[in-house]
């Protein structure tokens, strides 16, 4: 008598199939796929650093998709990866770990009223970075959701530039994905400021300010700069050259005396007062 709990030939038996299940779970792939390692893109000659794909996509930056990697919170074509370095197609399927993504939801990004006397970043001539303001007691009263814990301090870091005698929105973050879109090569995020300015500008000097201008041997991308009244102006950029809007000024005969940021992309400053700083909040997106 043939034992019929015996699988036909060719066919796995159930422990197989739970094998099969196992193996799946372990390394992302879809129930019913075959290993994910039978289907790795990873080794294709020619193919991307999986990090710098990462980056690319706007999944994290390639600094945390190295620390990722590295703790094995990382998929290519559901297969895990573990060693840095590893290149994949460029049209390979990357996904993370819900660790990784839970870890992305709690990093801070902040948004400062940078007050005149403080530089972005690192300490220089004797003046404070900006972070340096960023504590329990400034947060702005009316920021009602999430409370500071020192613990956003770590890795916060400026996402772009506000010279020390300008005043104005500055953004600092713990999270890749904003800073590379802040401030990545291919950014073309908007910031708005006002500046007030002394000396005469002719409809010629207005042209050249919108368009027209080199800083450094290099051509200004277009700009968006309108008169106010009669000392003020409001520029919108798409870049931001080192102090831009005063070597601007100073091309066509002007002196800049003040100059605030007012908005990045769709984040404007708004009620924030100066030294004080509001978290950015959860479907606020620049």
């Amino acid at each position: 008598m043939n034992d019929t709990s015996a699988p036909p030939p060719g066919r796995p038996g159930a422990g197989a199939k739970i094998r099969v299940r196992r193996a799946n779970a372990d390394t992302g792939a879809r129930p019913g796929q075959p290993p994910a390692v039978a289907r790795s893109a990873q080794t294709a000659e020619g193919g991307e650093r999986v990090s710098k794909l990462m980056a690319a996509r706007g999944l994290c930056s390639r600094r945390e998709a190295d620390a990722y990697i590295e703790q094995g919170l990382v998929f290519v074509n559901g297969e895990r990866v573990t060693q840095l370095g590893t290149r994949a197609a460029p049209d390979a399927a990357i996904t993370m770990a819900g660790e990784a993504r839970a870890r992305q939801e709690n990093q801070a990004t902040i948004l400062l009223h940078k007050p005149v006397g403080y530089v972005s970043g690192q300490a220089e001539d004797g003046y404070k970075p900006a972070v340096t303001l960023i504590s329990a007691r400034s947060q702005w009263a009316e920021d009602r959701g999430r409370r500071f814990q020192p613990a956003c301090l770590k890795g916060l870091a400026p996402a772009g530039r506000l010279d020390i005698d300008s005043t104005g929105l500055l953004v600092l973050t713990q999270d890749g994905r904003v800073a590379r879109q802040l401030i990545g090569e291919d950014s073309s995020v908007e910031k708005e400021y006002l500046v007030r300015v002394s000396g005469t500008l002719d409809e010629r000097g207005l042209k050249l300010l919108n368009h027209g201008l080199s800083l450094d041997d290099r051509q200004l991308r277009p700009a968006r700069v309108e008169r106010l009244n009669e000392d003020q102006l409001r520029f919108v950029l798409r870049e931001g050259r080192k102090r831009q809007i005063r070597r601007m000024c100073e091309l066509v005969g002007l002196k800049v005396t003040g100059l605030k940021r007012v908005r990045i992309g769709r984040v404007c400053l708004g009620d924030l007062p100066p030294g004080q700083w509001r978290f950015l909040k959860k479907g606020e997106r620049f």
